[in-house]
Protein backbone atom coordinates (compact mmCIF):
# COMPACT_ATOMS: atom_id res chain seq x y z
CA UNK A 1 0.00 0.00 0.00
CA UNK A 2 1.52 3.61 -1.22
CA UNK A 3 2.14 6.30 1.47
CA UNK A 4 -0.56 8.37 -0.59
CA UNK A 5 -3.33 5.42 0.10
CA UNK A 6 -2.34 5.10 3.79
CA UNK A 7 -2.84 9.00 4.04
CA UNK A 8 -5.98 8.82 2.34
CA UNK A 9 -7.12 5.91 4.18
CA UNK A 10 -6.77 7.98 7.98
CA UNK A 11 -8.27 11.40 6.40
CA UNK A 12 -11.54 9.10 5.52
CA UNK A 13 -11.34 7.38 8.36
CA UNK A 14 -11.20 10.62 10.60
CA UNK A 15 -14.12 12.52 8.49
CA UNK A 16 -16.20 9.33 9.32
CA UNK A 17 -15.44 9.57 13.51
CA UNK A 18 -16.29 13.63 13.51
CA UNK A 19 -19.57 13.25 11.40
CA UNK A 20 -20.73 10.49 14.32
CA UNK A 21 -19.15 12.73 17.08
CA UNK A 22 -21.45 15.68 15.35
CA UNK A 23 -24.54 13.65 15.03
CA UNK A 24 -24.35 12.40 18.84
CA UNK A 25 -24.18 16.17 19.83
CA UNK A 26 -27.12 16.93 17.83
CA UNK A 27 -29.25 14.04 19.12
CA UNK A 28 -28.50 14.96 23.16
CA UNK A 29 -29.28 18.63 21.78
CA UNK A 30 -32.55 17.71 20.61
CA UNK A 31 -33.25 15.61 23.74
CA UNK A 32 -32.50 17.88 26.24
CA UNK A 33 -34.34 20.51 23.95
CA UNK A 34 -37.45 18.58 23.98
CA UNK A 35 -37.04 17.38 28.24
CA UNK A 36 -36.64 20.95 29.17
CA UNK A 37 -40.26 21.37 26.74
CA UNK A 38 -41.98 18.43 28.83
CA UNK A 39 -40.61 19.43 32.06
CA UNK A 40 -41.74 23.64 31.54
CA UNK A 41 -45.46 22.56 30.74
CA UNK A 42 -47.85 20.64 32.78
CA UNK A 43 -48.21 17.35 31.90
CA UNK A 44 -51.84 15.64 31.16
CA UNK A 45 -52.82 12.66 31.62
CA UNK A 46 -52.65 11.11 27.91
CA UNK A 47 -49.24 12.89 28.27
CA UNK A 48 -47.61 10.65 30.89
CA UNK A 49 -48.53 7.66 29.51
CA UNK A 50 -46.74 8.91 25.99
CA UNK A 51 -43.67 7.05 24.79
CA UNK A 52 -40.73 9.17 25.56
CA UNK A 53 -39.17 8.75 22.15
CA UNK A 54 -41.68 8.89 19.52
CA UNK A 55 -41.07 7.20 15.55
CA UNK A 56 -41.11 10.08 13.82
CA UNK A 57 -38.47 11.77 16.25
CA UNK A 58 -36.44 7.98 16.16
CA UNK A 59 -36.64 8.78 12.55
CA UNK A 60 -35.13 12.16 12.65
CA UNK A 61 -32.50 11.28 15.02
CA UNK A 62 -31.37 8.65 11.81
CA UNK A 63 -31.09 12.12 9.96
CA UNK A 64 -29.05 14.55 12.04
CA UNK A 65 -29.05 17.19 9.26
CA UNK A 66 -32.80 17.42 9.50
CA UNK A 67 -34.01 20.88 11.52
CA UNK A 68 -35.85 19.13 13.93
CA UNK A 69 -39.27 20.70 14.95
CA UNK A 70 -39.18 20.94 18.89
CA UNK A 71 -41.95 22.15 21.34
CA UNK A 72 -40.38 24.88 22.09
CA UNK A 73 -40.37 25.65 17.95
CA UNK A 74 -43.49 25.02 17.78
CA UNK A 75 -44.53 27.39 21.28
CA UNK A 76 -42.97 30.54 19.91
CA UNK A 77 -44.71 30.06 16.49
CA UNK A 78 -47.96 29.84 18.31
CA UNK A 79 -47.25 32.58 19.91
CA UNK A 80 -46.34 35.02 17.05
CA UNK A 81 -49.78 33.45 15.45
CA UNK A 82 -51.46 34.70 18.79
CA UNK A 83 -49.92 38.17 18.33
CA UNK A 84 -51.08 38.30 14.85
CA UNK A 85 -53.89 36.93 14.75
CA UNK A 86 -55.93 37.88 17.33
CA UNK A 87 -55.98 34.35 19.20
CA UNK A 88 -55.50 33.02 22.37
CA UNK A 89 -51.94 33.03 23.39
CA UNK A 90 -50.29 29.16 24.19
CA UNK A 91 -51.94 28.38 27.70
CA UNK A 92 -55.05 30.61 27.24
CA UNK A 93 -58.25 29.35 27.01
CA UNK A 94 -60.10 31.46 24.42
CA UNK A 95 -63.42 33.29 25.95
CA UNK A 96 -66.62 31.22 25.68
CA UNK A 97 -69.06 32.12 23.00
CA UNK A 98 -72.59 30.80 23.69
CA UNK A 99 -74.21 28.56 21.63
CA UNK A 100 -72.67 25.45 19.69
CA UNK A 101 -68.77 26.26 18.90
CA UNK A 102 -68.21 28.13 15.05
CA UNK A 103 -65.51 26.85 13.34
CA UNK A 104 -62.42 29.59 13.11
CA UNK A 105 -62.63 31.92 10.68
CA UNK A 106 -59.42 31.40 7.78
CA UNK A 107 -57.00 33.94 8.83
CA UNK A 108 -56.02 36.66 6.54
CA UNK A 109 -52.93 35.15 4.18
CA UNK A 110 -51.93 38.73 3.87
CA UNK A 111 -50.74 39.06 7.64
CA UNK A 112 -50.51 35.38 8.84
CA UNK A 113 -46.64 34.27 9.68
CA UNK A 114 -46.11 30.95 7.24
CA UNK A 115 -44.98 27.76 9.23
CA UNK A 116 -41.54 26.95 8.40
CA UNK A 117 -41.28 25.10 5.37
CA UNK A 118 -44.68 26.10 4.88
CA UNK A 119 -45.73 28.07 1.43
CA UNK A 120 -47.28 31.11 1.71
CA UNK A 121 -50.56 31.59 0.03
CA UNK A 122 -50.72 34.79 -2.19
CA UNK A 123 -53.88 36.84 -2.59
CA UNK A 124 -55.44 36.61 -6.24
CA UNK A 125 -56.90 39.75 -7.64
CA UNK A 126 -60.42 39.02 -9.21
CA UNK A 127 -61.56 40.23 -11.98
CA UNK A 128 -62.93 43.23 -12.66
CA UNK A 129 -66.55 43.63 -12.20
CA UNK A 130 -69.71 44.00 -15.13
CA UNK A 131 -70.81 46.80 -12.69
CA UNK A 132 -68.63 49.22 -10.82
CA UNK A 133 -71.15 48.88 -8.24
CA UNK A 134 -71.07 45.61 -7.07
CA UNK A 135 -68.92 45.53 -4.01
CA UNK A 136 -69.68 43.87 -1.06
CA UNK A 137 -71.19 46.64 1.62
CA UNK A 138 -68.75 44.67 4.41
CA UNK A 139 -65.83 45.04 2.44
CA UNK A 140 -64.23 48.56 2.87
CA UNK A 141 -61.69 47.96 -0.29
CA UNK A 142 -63.21 49.45 -3.05
CA UNK A 143 -62.30 53.02 -3.35
CA UNK A 144 -63.79 56.10 -5.63
CA UNK A 145 -61.49 57.26 -8.21
CA UNK A 146 -59.31 60.27 -7.62
CA UNK A 147 -60.36 61.95 -10.73
CA UNK A 148 -59.42 61.26 -14.58
CA UNK A 149 -57.32 63.30 -16.68
CA UNK A 150 -56.99 63.81 -20.77
CA UNK A 151 -53.32 64.39 -21.54
CA UNK A 152 -53.83 68.00 -22.91
CA UNK A 153 -54.66 68.23 -18.91
CA UNK A 154 -58.28 69.01 -19.60
CA UNK A 155 -58.97 66.37 -16.73
CA UNK A 156 -61.85 64.57 -17.08
CA UNK A 157 -63.57 63.12 -13.44
CA UNK A 158 -63.90 59.60 -13.14
CA UNK A 159 -66.11 57.87 -10.28
CA UNK A 160 -64.97 54.45 -10.42
CA UNK A 161 -64.79 52.40 -8.03
CA UNK A 162 -61.47 50.17 -7.89
CA UNK A 163 -61.30 47.22 -5.93
CA UNK A 164 -58.62 45.14 -4.34
CA UNK A 165 -58.90 42.22 -1.85
CA UNK A 166 -56.23 41.83 1.20
CA UNK A 167 -55.37 44.78 2.00
CA UNK A 168 -53.70 45.60 4.97
CA UNK A 169 -55.31 46.48 7.60
CA UNK A 170 -53.70 49.73 10.07
CA UNK A 171 -52.60 48.23 13.18
CA UNK A 172 -54.69 49.92 16.82
CA UNK A 173 -52.79 52.56 18.60
CA UNK A 174 -52.31 52.60 21.89
CA UNK A 175 -54.97 53.95 24.16
CA UNK A 176 -52.56 56.46 25.54
CA UNK A 177 -51.56 57.65 22.36
CA UNK A 178 -55.40 58.36 21.06
CA UNK A 179 -55.87 60.47 24.55
CA UNK A 180 -52.63 62.49 24.25
CA UNK A 181 -52.36 65.89 22.89
CA UNK A 182 -51.51 66.64 19.58
CA UNK A 183 -47.79 65.98 18.64
CA UNK A 184 -45.94 68.97 17.47
CA UNK A 185 -44.04 68.69 14.43
CA UNK A 186 -39.92 69.76 15.38
CA UNK A 187 -38.88 73.03 13.90
CA UNK A 188 -35.97 71.34 12.48
CA UNK A 189 -38.59 69.88 10.02
CA UNK A 190 -38.31 72.61 6.80
CA UNK A 191 -39.02 72.34 3.38
CA UNK A 192 -35.08 71.57 2.35
CA UNK A 193 -34.89 69.70 5.27
CA UNK A 194 -37.96 67.79 6.06
CA UNK A 195 -38.30 65.21 9.23
CA UNK A 196 -41.02 62.85 7.30
CA UNK A 197 -41.37 60.74 10.18
CA UNK A 198 -42.04 63.06 12.94
CA UNK A 199 -44.42 65.38 9.99
CA UNK A 200 -45.90 61.60 9.54
CA UNK A 201 -46.61 60.53 13.50
CA UNK A 202 -48.15 64.64 14.24
CA UNK A 203 -50.68 64.19 11.41
CA UNK A 204 -51.48 60.77 11.13
CA UNK A 205 -54.46 60.97 13.70
CA UNK A 206 -56.31 63.74 11.61
CA UNK A 207 -56.63 61.91 8.61
CA UNK A 208 -60.10 59.72 8.10
CA UNK A 209 -61.51 57.45 5.52
CA UNK A 210 -65.17 57.65 4.45
CA UNK A 211 -66.93 55.14 3.65
CA UNK A 212 -69.96 56.29 1.60
CA UNK A 213 -73.77 54.41 0.48
CA UNK A 214 -75.69 55.72 -2.42
CA UNK A 215 -78.26 54.48 -4.35
CA UNK A 216 -75.86 53.37 -7.06
CA UNK A 217 -73.53 51.88 -4.97
CA UNK A 218 -70.76 52.42 -2.85
CA UNK A 219 -67.39 54.74 -2.74
CA UNK A 220 -64.78 55.56 -0.63
CA UNK A 221 -62.36 58.43 -0.27
CA UNK A 222 -60.44 60.08 2.37
CA UNK A 223 -61.48 63.93 4.63
CA UNK A 224 -59.09 65.74 7.54
CA UNK A 225 -60.50 66.83 10.65
CA UNK A 226 -60.36 70.36 11.04
CA UNK A 227 -62.10 70.95 14.68
CA UNK A 228 -63.05 69.42 17.66
CA UNK A 229 -66.86 69.02 16.49
CA UNK A 230 -65.91 66.49 14.30
CA UNK A 231 -65.80 68.84 11.51
CA UNK A 232 -64.36 67.13 8.09
CA UNK A 233 -63.59 68.67 5.14
CA UNK A 234 -63.68 65.97 1.87
CA UNK A 235 -64.64 66.48 -1.80
CA UNK A 236 -67.71 66.73 -3.10
CA UNK A 237 -67.19 63.96 -5.22
CA UNK A 238 -66.46 61.46 -2.82
CA UNK A 239 -70.37 62.21 -0.86
CA UNK A 240 -71.84 63.09 -3.75
CA UNK A 241 -75.50 61.20 -3.48
CA UNK A 242 -74.56 59.86 -0.11
CA UNK A 243 -77.17 57.98 1.81
CA UNK A 244 -75.19 56.92 4.79
CA UNK A 245 -71.70 58.01 5.49
CA UNK A 246 -69.26 56.04 8.13
CA UNK A 247 -66.06 57.79 8.88
CA UNK A 248 -63.15 55.43 10.10
CA UNK A 249 -60.61 57.41 12.69
CA UNK A 250 -56.61 56.46 12.41
CA UNK A 251 -56.94 54.20 15.12
CA UNK A 252 -59.57 52.41 13.12
CA UNK A 253 -63.00 53.64 15.60
CA UNK A 254 -65.83 53.65 13.30
CA UNK A 255 -68.51 56.77 13.10
CA UNK A 256 -71.69 57.86 11.35
CA UNK A 257 -71.40 61.04 10.07
CA UNK A 258 -74.24 63.57 8.43
CA UNK A 259 -73.37 65.77 5.40
CA UNK A 260 -73.17 69.21 6.14
CA UNK A 261 -72.84 70.40 2.90
CA UNK A 262 -71.59 70.68 -0.13
CA UNK A 263 -69.90 72.69 -3.72
CA UNK A 264 -70.29 70.83 -6.71
CA UNK A 265 -68.58 74.09 -8.33
CA UNK A 266 -65.18 73.74 -6.08
CA UNK A 267 -65.79 70.14 -5.74
CA UNK A 268 -65.63 70.47 -1.83
CA UNK A 269 -67.64 69.09 0.83
CA UNK A 270 -68.47 69.18 4.49
CA UNK A 271 -69.56 66.05 6.79
CA UNK A 272 -69.85 66.20 10.79
CA UNK A 273 -69.56 63.16 12.92
CA UNK A 274 -72.87 62.73 14.72
CA UNK A 275 -71.06 61.53 18.04
CA UNK A 276 -67.81 62.74 17.84
CA UNK A 277 -65.50 61.32 20.40
CA UNK A 278 -63.40 63.72 22.83
CA UNK A 279 -59.72 62.75 21.83
CA UNK A 280 -60.10 64.09 18.01
CA UNK A 281 -57.06 65.72 16.73
CA UNK A 282 -57.46 68.97 14.43
CA UNK A 283 -55.06 69.52 11.69
CA UNK A 284 -53.83 72.72 11.29
CA UNK A 285 -54.91 75.18 8.30
CA UNK A 286 -51.98 76.82 6.66
CA UNK A 287 -51.68 78.91 4.05
CA UNK A 288 -51.12 78.34 0.09
CA UNK A 289 -50.68 81.90 -0.46
CA UNK A 290 -46.60 81.58 -0.62
CA UNK A 291 -46.32 78.20 -1.69
CA UNK A 292 -43.03 77.58 -4.50
CA UNK A 293 -42.39 75.12 -6.99
CA UNK A 294 -40.00 72.49 -5.77
CA UNK A 295 -41.20 72.50 -1.96
CA UNK A 296 -41.34 69.18 -0.34
CA UNK A 297 -45.09 68.12 0.76
CA UNK A 298 -46.88 64.91 2.10
CA UNK A 299 -49.93 63.40 0.91
CA UNK A 300 -51.87 61.11 3.32
CA UNK A 301 -54.86 59.59 2.83
CA UNK A 302 -56.58 55.79 1.73
CA UNK A 303 -55.58 54.77 -1.99
CA UNK A 304 -57.13 51.65 -2.60
CA UNK A 305 -58.34 51.28 0.61
CA UNK A 306 -54.80 51.29 2.13
CA UNK A 307 -55.65 53.42 4.98
CA UNK A 308 -52.94 55.79 6.77
CA UNK A 309 -51.17 55.75 3.91
CA UNK A 310 -48.26 58.51 3.16
CA UNK A 311 -46.50 59.55 0.14
CA UNK A 312 -43.69 62.43 -0.13
CA UNK A 313 -42.69 64.79 -3.68
CA UNK A 314 -42.42 67.97 -4.07
CA UNK A 315 -44.64 70.83 -5.86
CA UNK A 316 -44.17 70.43 -9.49
CA UNK A 317 -46.00 73.52 -10.53
CA UNK A 318 -48.53 76.27 -9.17
CA UNK A 319 -51.86 77.78 -10.94
CA UNK A 320 -52.23 74.55 -12.73
CA UNK A 321 -55.66 74.69 -14.48
CA UNK A 322 -57.41 71.49 -14.16
CA UNK A 323 -61.02 70.98 -15.63
CA UNK A 324 -62.97 68.08 -13.92
CA UNK A 325 -67.01 67.40 -14.83
CA UNK A 326 -68.99 66.83 -11.56
CA UNK A 327 -72.90 65.97 -11.93
CA UNK A 328 -74.33 69.30 -12.99
CA UNK A 329 -71.11 71.05 -13.86
CA UNK A 330 -67.41 71.48 -14.88
CA UNK A 331 -65.21 71.92 -11.67
CA UNK A 332 -62.28 74.48 -12.72
CA UNK A 333 -59.65 75.00 -10.30
CA UNK A 334 -56.45 76.38 -10.36
CA UNK A 335 -54.33 73.22 -8.88
CA UNK A 336 -51.05 72.75 -6.97
CA UNK A 337 -49.93 70.33 -8.96
CA UNK A 338 -47.61 67.32 -7.14
CA UNK A 339 -45.22 64.43 -8.05
CA UNK A 340 -46.57 62.76 -4.59
CA UNK A 341 -48.74 59.75 -5.54
CA UNK A 342 -51.87 60.09 -5.31
CA UNK A 343 -54.14 57.15 -6.37
CA UNK A 344 -58.00 56.24 -6.17
CA UNK A 345 -58.91 56.70 -2.60
CA UNK A 346 -56.68 59.65 -1.78
CA UNK A 347 -59.96 61.57 -2.91
CA UNK A 348 -60.55 64.58 0.13
CA UNK A 349 -57.57 63.78 1.87
CA UNK A 350 -54.68 66.34 2.67
CA UNK A 351 -52.00 67.48 0.92
CA UNK A 352 -49.62 68.65 4.06
CA UNK A 353 -46.15 70.83 4.40
CA UNK A 354 -43.01 69.83 6.27
CA UNK A 355 -44.38 71.74 8.94
CA UNK A 356 -47.25 69.37 9.10
CA UNK A 357 -49.90 72.05 8.42
CA UNK A 358 -52.56 71.48 5.26
CA UNK A 359 -51.57 73.28 2.07
CA UNK A 360 -54.41 71.56 0.38
CA UNK A 361 -57.00 68.80 -0.74
CA UNK A 362 -55.99 66.16 -3.06
CA UNK A 363 -59.09 65.61 -5.23
CA UNK A 364 -57.50 64.53 -9.16
CA UNK A 365 -55.04 63.23 -10.86
CA UNK A 366 -54.23 62.64 -14.85
CA UNK A 367 -53.55 59.67 -17.26
CA UNK A 368 -52.05 58.84 -20.28
CA UNK A 369 -55.81 57.90 -21.63
CA UNK A 370 -59.34 57.95 -20.93
CA UNK A 371 -61.23 55.26 -18.86
CA UNK A 372 -60.89 54.73 -14.78
CA UNK A 373 -56.85 56.23 -13.32
CA UNK A 374 -55.23 52.80 -13.11
CA UNK A 375 -52.61 54.42 -10.88
CA UNK A 376 -50.63 57.73 -9.91
CA UNK A 377 -47.86 58.66 -13.17
CA UNK A 378 -46.50 61.65 -10.70
CA UNK A 379 -49.73 63.92 -11.53
CA UNK A 380 -51.28 64.72 -9.22
CA UNK A 381 -53.64 67.78 -8.25
CA UNK A 382 -54.76 69.53 -5.03
CA UNK A 383 -57.34 72.21 -4.53
CA UNK A 384 -55.42 75.03 -2.38
CA UNK A 385 -55.90 75.52 0.92
CA UNK A 386 -57.26 79.35 1.45
CA UNK A 387 -59.73 78.46 -1.21
CA UNK A 388 -60.57 74.91 0.81
CA UNK A 389 -61.12 76.81 3.77
CA UNK A 390 -62.94 79.65 2.66
CA UNK A 391 -65.67 77.46 1.06
CA UNK A 392 -65.45 74.81 3.97
CA UNK A 393 -66.19 77.74 6.54
CA UNK A 394 -69.52 78.98 4.60
CA UNK A 395 -70.87 75.57 4.11
CA UNK A 396 -70.71 75.65 8.16
CA UNK A 397 -72.14 78.51 8.64
CA UNK A 398 -75.57 78.58 5.49
CA UNK A 399 -74.70 74.97 4.15
CA UNK A 400 -73.90 76.83 0.55
CA UNK A 401 -71.44 78.69 -0.87
CA UNK A 402 -71.24 82.09 -3.19
CA UNK A 403 -69.04 82.21 -5.69
CA UNK A 404 -67.80 85.38 -7.24
CA UNK A 405 -68.10 85.80 -10.75
CA UNK A 406 -66.67 88.04 -13.89
CA UNK A 407 -70.11 87.99 -16.30
CA UNK A 408 -67.95 86.79 -19.64
CA UNK A 409 -68.00 84.39 -22.11
CA UNK A 410 -64.13 83.15 -22.82
CA UNK A 411 -62.00 81.46 -25.56
CA UNK A 412 -58.24 80.46 -25.60
CA UNK A 413 -56.21 83.04 -27.94
CA UNK A 414 -53.40 85.27 -28.52
CA UNK A 415 -52.58 88.67 -28.58
CA UNK A 416 -49.36 91.20 -29.10
CA UNK A 417 -48.69 93.93 -27.25
CA UNK A 418 -45.24 96.36 -27.48
CA UNK A 419 -44.09 93.21 -30.00
CA UNK A 420 -44.06 90.40 -27.46
CA UNK A 421 -47.33 87.44 -27.93
CA UNK A 422 -48.94 86.10 -24.91
CA UNK A 423 -51.40 83.09 -24.36
CA UNK A 424 -54.63 84.50 -22.83
CA UNK A 425 -57.91 84.32 -22.09
CA UNK A 426 -60.16 86.32 -25.17
CA UNK A 427 -63.90 87.55 -24.30
CA UNK A 428 -66.15 86.73 -26.39
CA UNK A 429 -69.26 88.12 -24.63
CA UNK A 430 -70.04 90.35 -22.07
CA UNK A 431 -72.95 89.91 -19.94
CA UNK A 432 -74.98 93.72 -19.46
CA UNK A 433 -75.07 94.97 -15.59
CA UNK A 434 -71.68 92.18 -14.64
CA UNK A 435 -68.99 93.51 -13.34
CA UNK A 436 -66.85 93.01 -16.20
CA UNK A 437 -69.39 95.68 -18.30
CA UNK A 438 -68.93 97.97 -14.65
CA UNK A 439 -65.03 97.61 -15.37
CA UNK A 440 -64.91 98.55 -19.13
CA UNK A 441 -64.26 95.25 -20.70
CA UNK A 442 -65.45 94.77 -24.08
CA UNK A 443 -65.67 91.77 -26.80
CA UNK A 444 -62.05 90.65 -27.98
CA UNK A 445 -60.11 92.44 -25.02
CA UNK A 446 -57.54 89.19 -23.96
CA UNK A 447 -56.88 88.83 -20.71
CA UNK A 448 -53.18 88.28 -19.61
CA UNK A 449 -52.85 88.50 -16.19
CA UNK A 450 -54.95 88.61 -13.05
CA UNK A 451 -53.27 90.87 -9.98
CA UNK A 452 -50.13 89.99 -11.40
CA UNK A 453 -50.93 86.14 -12.31
CA UNK A 454 -49.97 85.12 -15.68
CA UNK A 455 -53.07 84.05 -17.70
CA UNK A 456 -52.94 81.61 -20.36
CA UNK A 457 -55.95 80.21 -21.26
CA UNK A 458 -59.73 80.65 -20.65
CA UNK A 459 -59.65 77.71 -17.82
CA UNK A 460 -56.99 79.59 -15.99
CA UNK A 461 -58.80 82.81 -15.87
CA UNK A 462 -61.80 80.70 -14.39
CA UNK A 463 -59.95 79.22 -11.90
CA UNK A 464 -58.98 82.49 -10.25
CA UNK A 465 -61.61 84.33 -10.39
CA UNK A 466 -63.49 81.28 -8.25
CA UNK A 467 -60.22 81.40 -5.67
CA UNK A 468 -62.03 85.18 -4.85
CA UNK A 469 -64.93 86.06 -2.71
CA UNK A 470 -67.74 88.23 -3.97
CA UNK A 471 -67.28 92.55 -3.31
CA UNK A 472 -63.16 91.71 -3.50
CA UNK A 473 -61.57 93.46 -6.26
CA UNK A 474 -59.19 92.00 -9.17
CA UNK A 475 -56.67 93.89 -11.14
CA UNK A 476 -56.80 92.43 -15.07
CA UNK A 477 -53.94 92.75 -17.73
CA UNK A 478 -56.14 93.32 -20.89
CA UNK A 479 -54.77 93.68 -24.31
CA UNK A 480 -56.81 95.76 -27.19
CA UNK A 481 -55.77 97.00 -30.25
CA UNK A 482 -51.94 95.68 -29.16
CA UNK A 483 -51.66 97.84 -26.00
CA UNK A 484 -51.73 96.35 -22.42
CA UNK A 485 -54.22 98.36 -20.46
CA UNK A 486 -55.20 97.62 -16.16
CA UNK A 487 -59.01 97.33 -15.53
CA UNK A 488 -59.91 97.06 -11.87
CA UNK A 489 -63.27 94.63 -11.99
CA UNK A 490 -65.09 94.36 -8.54
CA UNK A 491 -66.32 90.55 -8.17
CA UNK A 492 -70.01 89.64 -7.30
CA UNK A 493 -72.37 86.85 -6.48
CA UNK A 494 -74.24 85.68 -9.11
CA UNK A 495 -78.14 86.17 -8.46
CA UNK A 496 -80.01 83.21 -8.77
CA UNK A 497 -83.07 83.32 -10.29
CA UNK A 498 -86.27 81.89 -9.35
Amino acid sequence: MSEHSTDGAARLARIERERREHEARVRAETAREAGGAREAAPVTAPEAHRPAVTAEQESRDQEPYRPAATERARREQEEVDALLLGGSAPGESPAATPGPAASPAAPDPATRVPFAGERPVLHQVPPRQTSPYQVPRERRRGWVAVGGAAATAALLASLGTATVTGAFESPALDPSTTAAPAQVVPASSTSTTPDWQAVTAAVRDSVVALDVVTGRGQGQGSGVIIDTDGTILTNSHVVAGAREVTVTLADGRLHEAELVGQDETTDLAVVRLVDPPADLTPATLGSSADLAVGQAVLAVGNPLGLDSTATTGIISALDRPVVTQSRTESVVTNAIQVDAAVNPGNSGGPLFDARGEVIGINSSIATLSGGQPAGSIGLGFAIPVDQAADVADQLVEDGRVEHAFLGVALSDATAEADGITRAGARIENVEPGSPAADAGLERGDVITAVDGRPVDSSAALTGYVRQYSAGEEAVLDVVRDGEVRELTAALATREVRA
